[in-house]
């Protein structure tokens, strides 16, 4: 489903620009992504691309137009990513993948935490990217990872049609952010515990997703989205139940002295997903918080509930969160 959602706006991206096909790319530039930390390291990451200018742009309408939000949601698609650009932060230096992408890493400070940003270069630029990081405090309990198609934002994802909709002609003021959600957010952080987001949302999605959390109110954290490769010779090269999970064990393997909350909702596979997650790390998952978009559950989902249960891990289900967050 977030394929065929990828390889649309694509295929929109390049059909709008093929109008005017003497358009080229604009300069390069760095697209930056919050980075986490491991016990040892700082992880930078971000992506080298550059982008098709709008020389016809216009000053923003106080109420978009649904083709307005569509041709910009699809321009976020239609970009070109540059390999083996060289990129340096604080003496240390990487070089980008075939898509774009790049970690660095630089040692991670003694007695620091929280935000931490970093001024970085790549090539021969003059001008530096700010690249920020999540060091969590000392003092934090545990740690919260979230979904966010239907756990946080509305999308529907679990219809293809209604998701398609949602995605492609919504705005960063349209989406509806679930206000329970960032109630429960806002009190499992409690000021110290570290957040981090784990969808299959593409990057390419990776600022509109933070300007919607910046608009709602929810608490930053570091995004672990998806590389959908989408070209016209690539296709997806990872599912969406093996991105959640490597994801889960990147950041519980990162915070090794933490347990976690997983939050999620019962219309994309999270409580399979999650079931894994309790069994490839004993002891660590201290609850699953699950959101129930439509009224009832199918029979997969009930399955993967109930092994969770049989775990011994605490679950919520709910059409909110009104109820844990009364608890």
């Amino acid at each position: 489903m977030i394929r065929r959602i990828a390889e649309l706006a694509a295929a929109c991206g390049r059909g709008l620009n093929s109008i005017r096909p003497k358009r080229a790319f604009g300069p390069a530039e760095l697209d930056p992504y919050f980075g986490y930390a491991t016990e040892s390291e700082l992880v930078l990451r971000g992506r080298i691309l550059s982008r098709r200018p709008n020389k016809t742009a216009k000053p923003p309408k106080e109420t978009p137009s649904t083709w307005s939000n569509f041709k910009a949601m699809a321009a976020l698609f239609n970009t070109r990513e540059l390999d083996n650009v060289h990129v340096r932060c604080a003496g240390e230096e990487t070089v980008t993948n075939a898509e774009g992408y790049f970690d660095l890493r630089l040692p991670r400070p003694t007695e620091v935490s929280g935000w931490l940003s970093f001024d970085c270069y790549f090539n021969h630029q003059d001008d530096p990217a700010k690249l920020t990081v999540l060091v969590p405090p000392l003092m934090a309990k545990y740690g919260v990872i979230s979904d966010i198609d239907d756990t946080l934002i509305k999308t529907e994802a679990w219809s293809l049609l209604r998701n398609l909709w949602n995605s492609m002609t919504g705005s960063a003021e349209s989406r509806l952010v679930f206000s329970d959600a960032v109630a429960l957010i806002r009190k499992l952080h409690n000021d110290i515990n570290p957040v981090f987001y784990v969808s299959s949302s593409p990057w390419n999605l990776h600022a509109f997703l933070s300007e919607i959390f910046e608009r709602s109110g929810l608490i930053r954290g570091p995004k672990f989205l998806r590389d959908l490769g989408i070209s016209k010779s690539k296709r997806m090269r990872d599912s969406h139940r093996n991105h959640k999970g490597r994801s889960i064990d990147t950041i519980l393997t990162a915070n090794p002295g933490l347990t976690f909350i997983l939050i999620g909702d019962t219309g994309q596979q999270d409580a399979h997903v999650y079931y894994d997650a309790v069994l490839r790390h004993p002891k660590r998952i201290r609850q699953v918080i699950l959101r129930t978009p439509q009224a009832s559950l199918d029979r997969s989902d009930t399955l993967w509930i109930n092994k969770i249960m049989e775990t011994g891990t605490p679950v919520y289900i709910g059409e909110t969160y009104g109820p844990y967050l009364s608890t």
